[in-house]
């Protein structure tokens, strides 16, 4: 179970005794994810989401946060909003941790995505990319982008070739190239960067809402979208389903195109996303905190894909479409 920080129900009933949404029937860690700790309650206004942020969350960021989802749910993004307490105050703190409850969403995630929600996906994602071109209030930039991925490859250092042999020397190479070689001045703005499958919320079979934005930030809109195809459209043996990728990026570009340059730029993208899941998962792997009753992801499911991107030659081997840039 992904939590970290335990709340009796004595501390939860002083923090909710602030809030209007009556008594506490119920409450219990919620065991998906890995970076803060989450709790479903169920109190006499229905049923919530409550956060306790740990680890990588800078509480600075929070307000971000906040503003973002609040932001998208005007824009018609179906995601969970703050619940603000009587003061009008999103952000508390419960057991020394900045704290949030935000709305529970229906809905449930699916394990083996098929081509029809890869496609829902690539709608919402561009969805997401167009309501949040004019969030404003807030900035963010994107701490787990090319410039923080050696402080992590660091963190590691040796202890890398313990997970796997030669891991160590195949990261420093990679990141020798991909720091060399990173895109810029392509497209940006709000990304949700970790829009796994355990973030999208399906019902009936249609994609009902999108969770968890506490990586969201302001990066290259494309960089969102080869996380999306590192994270929907590779088969447990590992290998890219290529048919799944094109379903992905269609349902994308028919909301918003892809430029040229964006889509010659997809491999390195995807290279840079594998990398990335690749080092955090890593660093959480040789640093699973004592006591924490949670397993950490695998690193080596991402040091497959990331030994796929690398030989790649096209943006073919995507499933990009010749004339499908705008």
């Amino acid at each position: 179970m992904a939590v970290y920080t335990d709340v009796s129900p004595e501390e939860l009933e002083a923090f909710l005794a602030t809030y209007d949404l009556g008594r506490l029937r119920a409450f219990k860690g919620i065991a998906e994810g890995v970076e803060n700790s989450n709790y479903l309650l169920q109190t006499e206004a229905g049923s919530f989401i409550l956060t306790l942020y740990e680890k990588r969350v800078n509480p600075a960021d929070l307000p971000f946060f906040v503003g973002l989802m609040e932001h998208l749910a005007t824009r018609g993004i179906d995601c969970p909003q703050p619940v603000r307490n009587r003061d009008g105050v999103a952000l508390g703190r419960l057991a020394g941790r900045p704290a949030l409850i935000v709305t529970f969403l229906v809905g449930t995630s699916v394990r083996r995505p098929g081509v029809a929600h890869c496609a829902a996906l690539g709608a919402a994602l561009a969805g997401l990319h167009k309501a949040g071109a004019d969030f404003t209030a807030f900035h963010r930039a994107n701490a787990l982008s090319v410039a923080g991925w050696r402080p992590l490859y660091e963190q590691a250092g040796e202890r890398a070739d313990t997970v796997a042999p030669g891991l160590s020397a195949l990261i420093a190479d990679e990141l020798a190239v991909l720091e060399a070689r990173w895109p810029t001045g392509l497209p940006d703005g709000i990304i949700h960067a970790d829009l796994f499958p355990d973030n999208v919320f399906f019902t009936d079979g249609r994609l009902s809402g999108l969770i968890d934005f506490y990586f969201g930030c302001n990066d290259l809109l494309a960089y969102d979208v080869a996380i999306c195809l590192n994270a929907w459209c590779f088969e447990p043996d590992g290998a890219f389903n290529q048919t799944k990728g094109r379903a992905l990026l269609a349902a994308y570009q028919a909301e918003r195109p892809l430029g040229s340059d964006e889509i010659a730029a997809l491999p390195l993208l995807a290279r840079g996303a594998a990398l990335r899941f690749l080092l955090t998962r890593l660093v959480d792997w040789l640093n699973v905190p004592p006591g924490a009753l949670v397993r950490p992801h695998d690193p080596l499911e991402y040091l497959r894909k990331l030994r796929f991107h690398r030989s790649v030659t096209s943006p073919r081997d995507y499933g990009v479409l010749e004339g499908d840039a705008a």
